[in-house]
């Protein structure tokens, strides 16, 4: 019987092997190096034990043994190094398990990339361009020959620890992409302000992505995807293979952590395109934006120079309610997002500083309009310090395009208004919400009745009254009155600690009187 690995093994290993790198490059860039080493090892694992698989069955017959390998998910070739006069030197299975009986070789770098070429070209129509940003023989990130060689000997060694084998028949699925986001969560600790780039905090996506409510038969989007673990979230909400995955991030090494994260996850038809969201989408159909059933992100805070430019004769007409200020490009997120949910029925939930709820001029406009067309269904407040790039307070806003006229919620009027921001798990350098939290949020939204100091249903009177503003004080009272303070108490208690501070002051004096006097 062959033993299971437990998922916080492989966690900790996996973690441990990124040992060789610290100190020696930065944690922003050291994941990209990780996590690709992670996916090879899963893959190579994968081939290894189905080669074993069929030579049990077909023994000595090579070609029955090949067209089963042809078959698999992902292919690994045979590689040929040839030297400077085109003479083949090596020939190789392009796997982990030959990178690290070659570990001790002077160019293990560049091996190291030719066996990522090789992979690719092999298995172009999945993972063409996802090795393309790195580069293990790079002097500049890794270090001279001598130190760069000693490193990633270390590296390849750290991998081929027995609770590394990542065989099916060891690890599933689920365990390995729970690694993958592990990693993913540790990178971004670690990496500060930059974590901004590829990963919000787990249970912020769960709460995005539960909030948007995506069922069977649906097509979700992340136009602003990181490293894809909003999708991922979204995908567990349907717990159905019934659904399809799209995605948009600007970033190329970062866009590829989110392709072998959906690999990793078994979402091999997910489509994540490499593409700058607001100024060239490329989730486009006869020269229209792809329409979803579900939209989610958490783009980036008040993305200076974000296109405004461009946006000015945009193609798609994605800002018809008005043009964000070029210094901030909130709105610009939220329009697109709401222009790629489907008429009449899309949802979109997204993450927002707080300054969107109520800015003026532009985005003051863009907002009354989306109010004043039914779309906004609800605003939630949570609480500050909820990720590794900003300890703001930040909002989930989400829009209901069911709320259109002709569509099935036309005639809810009201946009409901829950302040969470008190209630959250301390840690030492970031808050957390827990399951509880999240399904408290999610209960109050779903009956959307008043909650004293935690929610409000406001009426489109009420908040018009608001000149529009969303801030949600101005909806939700948390105002607690203090309590009624005894004034003779307090004064009995000021007169005791007095008499205490003569007597102190008295034993003081005696005491330095003794000192002088020696």
């Amino acid at each position: 019987m062959i033993d299971k690995i437990d998922q916080r093994d492989i966690n900790n290993a996996a973690w441990a092997a990124c040992d060789s790198f610290r100190g020696v490059v930065d944690a922003g860039q050291y994941k990209d190096y990780i996590l690709v080493m992670l996916f090879v090892k899963y893959i190579s694992d994968t081939w290894k034990s189905h080669y074993e698989e069929y030579r049990s069955q077909y023994g000595d017959d090579k070609v029955r043994i090949l067209r089963k390998l042809e078959r698999e998910r992902f292919v690994l070739p045979i590689i040929e190094v040839k030297d400077k006069k085109g003479k083949i030197i090596d020939s190789f299975l392009a796997d982990y398990y030959n990178l690290y009986a070659r570990r001790d070789a002077n160019n293990i770098g560049e091996i190291i990339n030719i066996v990522l070429d090789g992979i690719e070209e092999e298995n172009k129509a999945k993972l063409e361009g996802v090795f393309r940003g790195i580069d293990f023989n790079n002097e500049n990130k890794l270090g001279q020959t001598k130190d760069r060689n000693r490193m990633l000997k270390m590296f390849l060694e750290d991998f081929n620890k027995p609770v590394l084998d990542m065989s099916p028949e060891r690890v599933s699925a689920d365990v390995i992409g729970n690694t993958y986001i592990y990693l993913i969560e540790k990178f971004a600790s670690d990496s500060g302000k930059k974590a901004g780039e590829f990963y919000t905090p787990e249970m912020v996506s769960r709460l995005v992505a539960k909030l948007a409510q995506p069922k069977e038969g649906d097509l979700i989007c992340d136009p602003a995807c990181g490293s894809g673990g909003l999708l991922i979230e979204a995908a567990r909400e349907v717990n159905d293979k019934n659904f399809a995955l799209f995605g948009m991030e600007v970033n190329g090494s970062t866009w590829a952590l989110a392709r072998m994260n959906m690999f990793l996850h078994g979402y091999d038809s997910a489509r994540i395109e490499w593409c700058n969201t607001l100024t060239s989408p490329a989730l486009v159909e006869k020269d229209r934006l792809m329409k979803f059933n579900v939209v989610v992100a958490n783009p980036p805070f008040s993305l200076d120079k974000w296109g405004a430019k461009e946006a000015e004769s945009d193609r798609f007409n994605r800002f018809w309610r008005g043009l964000p200020p070029k210094s901030k490009g909130d709105w610009a997120f939220i329009s697109h997002m709401i222009e790629a949910a489907r008429e009449k029925e899309g949802r979109v939930s997204v993450v927002v500083p707080h300054g969107v709820l109520f800015r003026g001029a532009a985005e003051g406009r863009i907002r009354q309009k989306m109010i004043e067309d039914n779309i906004l269904d609800a605003v939630i407040s949570l609480p500050g310090n909820l990720f590794p790039t900003t300890n703001i307070p930040v909002a989930v806003m989400v829009f209901d395009r069911s709320r259109e006229k002709g569509g099935k919620n036309e005639k809810r009027k009201n946009v409901l208004f829950i302040d969470a921001s008190r209630e959250y798990v301390p840690g030492k350098n970031q808050n957390a919400l827990s399951n509880e939290h999240i399904k408290k949020i999610y209960k109050t939204y779903t009956a959307r009745k008043n909650v004293d100091k935690y929610a409000h249903c406001a009426s489109f009177e009420e908040i018009k009254e608001n000149d529009f503003n969303l801030n949600i004080p101005r909806y939700v009272d948390t105002f607690e009155e203090e309590e009624e303070i005894d004034i003779a108490t307090v004064q009995k208690e000021m007169d005791q600690l007095e008499k205490e501070l003569v007597k102190v002051r008295k034993q003081m004096d005696e005491k330095l009187k003794e000192i002088q006097k020696q």
